[in-house]
């Protein structure tokens, strides 16, 4: 069943909007779970100077099968909490289907 709007993703026509839910500094790169309405990834790098950012936005791209120009970070900068544009990805490692 697909989830309603505002749920941790929706569709853009063929780009896909995610709601993150960031952790820095862990061991591994991977995604986690549902978290309320955001989805929880853990990266392993630092929150410093972007470098946390661009390590999501490369993870990503790894993930979805698409080139790094492909993932755009909409909102959330500095803060945990990141909105994540995905053009025409090509694989799912998560469940956001289109119904």
């Amino acid at each position: 069943p697909m989830m309603p709007q505002g749920g941790w993703y929706r569709w853009q026509g063929d780009d896909l909007i995610l709601s993150l839910l960031v952790q820095p500094r862990a061991r591994h790169d991977e995604f986690v779970s549902v978290h309320g309405d955001h989805f929880k990834v853990r990266i392993t790098a630092p929150p410093l100077e972007g470098k946390a950012n661009e390590h999501l936005l490369r993870f990503l791209a790894r993930s979805f099968g698409v080139r790094a120009s492909q993932v755009n970070l909409v909102t959330g900068e500095s803060s945990r909490n990141k909105g994540v544009r995905i053009s025409s990805p090509r694989k799912m490692p998560i469940p956001a289907g289109k119904g």
